[in-house]
């Protein structure tokens, strides 16, 4: 099934009085890779007085975790997983390191400064949707792989990888299971039947979202 997830890897800062809240992003497989990419933010901000954290991974059922690091239970970790749990997201870990600016927050400052650097940091870097796909491989010649390769992109299909090859080229296609019968079409329409698609399994494409 097709499930929202972040675009890539991207860091955000906000300051809420004289506070420093850093806001690491990631996309991860598990949980762990979640825990390594947290155990490399709390290595790297070693001297920050709080590196709290939030992660879902997998889908059913999905795993999540929080940890306050430090701040009073509940306002740090849990407001930086209801962002990712209201967003939809699943394999993505936050981790907000903070850099004390010497004035007290309050329970409800610290939550909505840790809930808040990780939702800015999400509108920065974007989200994806992963859409399954059939894997179609299209072996045509040396002579018209350029001008194929173009015709699909423009087409709007999902180019993978294109393989340069002693007896040919070798072009990965991704094509929704519906949509893989006028895939067939448009390309033997297009390639006056010179080009032959062979399906060679499945796998996952971005797609924008929002």
């Amino acid at each position: 099934m097709p499930y929202l997830t972040v675009a890539g890897p991207g860091v955000h800062e906000i300051e809420v009085k004289k506070s420093r809240f850093i806001c690491h992003l990631a996309r991860v497989g598990d949980e762990a890779e979640a825990q390594a990419f947290v155990a490399a933010i709390r290595k790297q901000y070693w001297d920050a007085r709080h590196n709290c954290t939030a992660f879902v991974v997998g889908d059913d059922p999905r795993r999540e975790r929080s940890n306050d690091d430090g701040e009073p239970a509940g306002t740090a970790g849990a407001p930086m997983l209801e962002v990712l749990r209201r967003r939809g997201l699943t394999d993505t870990v936050a981790v907000v390191t903070r850099y004390f600016g010497g004035v007290l927050l309050g329970a409800g400052g610290l939550v909505r400064a840790y809930g808040g650097a990780v939702a800015e940091a999400l509108d920065e870097v974007g989200l994806v949707e992963r859409r399954p796909v059939a894997l179609l491989a299209v072996h045509t010649d040396h002579v018209r792989a350029g001008r194929l390769e173009n015709d699909l992109r423009a087409a709007g299909y999902a180019v993978r990888d294109v393989a340069y090859e002693a007896h040919g080229v070798v072009v990965e296609v991704g094509v929704p299971a519906e949509d893989v019968a006028g895939f067939e079409a448009w390309l033997a329409e297009s390639t006056a039947g010179e080009a032959l698609p062979e399906r060679v399994g499945t796998t996952l494409i971005d797609v924008p979202f929002g």
